[in-house]
């Protein structure tokens, strides 16, 4: 990719997408700024060297209108307090006043656009408004991977307008993402958890093709189990796919890649923070009971397992883990990883937030900030905010 270190910034008004699309209370303050945090070397970067910065991203599903719940203002507060310097609110994303406040910028100087999504034609990727973002900036940056798996105007149809450039955290984490799938050390690992396979189909395939092991759990090990002939009482279990999961069992075996599966699970016969939680073989499990967890045996083996690895990705839980009488999966896997001399990606989502809840994010190399653009990514799939920097 060319990347914003091939720049030369002074005095350039640089245009940079970012995704600020963190989660925030019903009063509006942010819960958790970590998409933030992980922007600040890039825009950092751009300062230090001379530039001038006109920020924009999405914010939660305003449906294409104007909406107060959605707007950015406590984003760019928060920004401000992070950068230690002011941060210049915009009341919109384009248009006259917008180009004037980024045209009278001045080095060093950051604005910050109003939520994107406030306009339909930005999800539309609408040339005619990705030429109104780019009338912002003289240089594009996309430092948005959380969303560059999204064909939109401001990560794929502005750089029809700009020079296109990565930012540091998109190079970063595209680097740390092929590095985990290209390593030739074995053992390769991927842990998949999570409630459901129909949206890791693809995915699995790909991996099977990458992967010398992968372990499962949550309601994708039940799905496996179902196949393999398991009876899984009230469990997850997409009925649909069936036929699909013995095909990847049988695809793993032939290509000479193991899938681990539990051997003993957690269950409940309720999903609450009441649920009287129960460990079973997998043998065993009753009617009227559902999948929780994966139990002891299961977690003692899967440890050794990922104790044995040189390449570890882990997206998803291995149980539900919000209540603790079902986190006991979850917690041992992350604190496994942690404690293996693995290159370890974590992918997002709750598995980032599991690991970030037991204070181990410093013993593992890469926490992508990445969802659904991880998974695309781990599957092969082209990503339109990458190929725009390429």
């Amino acid at each position: 990719m060319r990347s914003i270190r091939d720049l030369d910034l002074k005095n350039k008004r640089i245009l940079m997408r970012v995704d600020f699309n963190v989660p925030m209370d019903d009063e509006g303050k942010i819960i958790d700024d970590t998409k933030m945090t992980a922007a600040l070397p890039t825009i950092d970067y751009v300062l230090e060297q001379g530039g001038s910065l006109v920020l924009m991203s999405h914010l939660g599903r305003p449906d294409g209108k104007s909406d107060s719940e959605f707007s950015l203002r406590a984003v760019a507060a928060h920004l401000s307090e992070l950068l230690q310097r002011p941060v210049t609110m915009a009341d919109d994303c384009i248009g006259p006043e917008v180009e004037k406040l980024a045209n009278s910028l001045r080095p060093g100087e950051v604005l910050m656009l109003e939520n994107l999504r406030f306009h339909p034609e930005e999800e539309k990727n609408d040339p005619e408004f990705s030429r109104a973002l780019a009338r912002l900036g003289e240089i594009y940056i996309n430092d948005a991977f959380g969303s560059a798996h999204r064909a939109h105007a401001s990560t794929a149809g502005v750089a029809a307008y700009l020079p296109a450039y990565a930012g540091l955290l998109l190079e970063k984490e595209v680097t740390m993402l092929k590095k985990v799938m290209n390593n030739p050390q074995s053992p390769r690992m991927a842990i998949l958890g999570g409630a459901k396979i129909k949206d890791k189909l693809g995915l699995i395939r790909n991996l099977l093709k990458k992967m010398d092991i992968l372990l499962v759990g949550g309601g994708i090990g039940s799905t496996f189990l179902c196949a393999k002939g398991v009876k899984v009482g009230k469990s997850i279990c997409e009925q649909d796919l069936l036929h699909e999961a013995r095909e990847l069992l049988d695809l793993a075996a032939m290509a000479g890649k193991t899938i681990l599966m539990p051997v003993d699970v957690v269950v409940a016969n309720e999903l609450s923070a009441k649920a009287t939680p129960k460990v079973v073989d997998i043998d065993a499990i009753p009617e009227d009971a559902m999948i929780l967890d994966i139990g002891p045996k299961t977690l003692k083996g899967y440890t050794m397992a990922i104790s044995r690895a040189k390449t570890i990705i882990w997206n998803g839980p291995v149980g539900v883990y919000e209540y603790p009488q079902f986190a006991s999966g979850t917690t041992g896997i992350a604190q496994a990883i942690a404690a293996s001399q693995a290159i370890s990606v974590i992918g997002g989502g709750d598995s980032a937030a599991a690991i970030k809840q037991l204070g181990l994010e410093d013993q593992i190399t890469h926490i992508s900030t990445g969802g659904g653009a991880t998974l695309e990514f781990l599957e092969g799939m082209e990503l339109p905010g990458v190929k725009s920097c390429e």
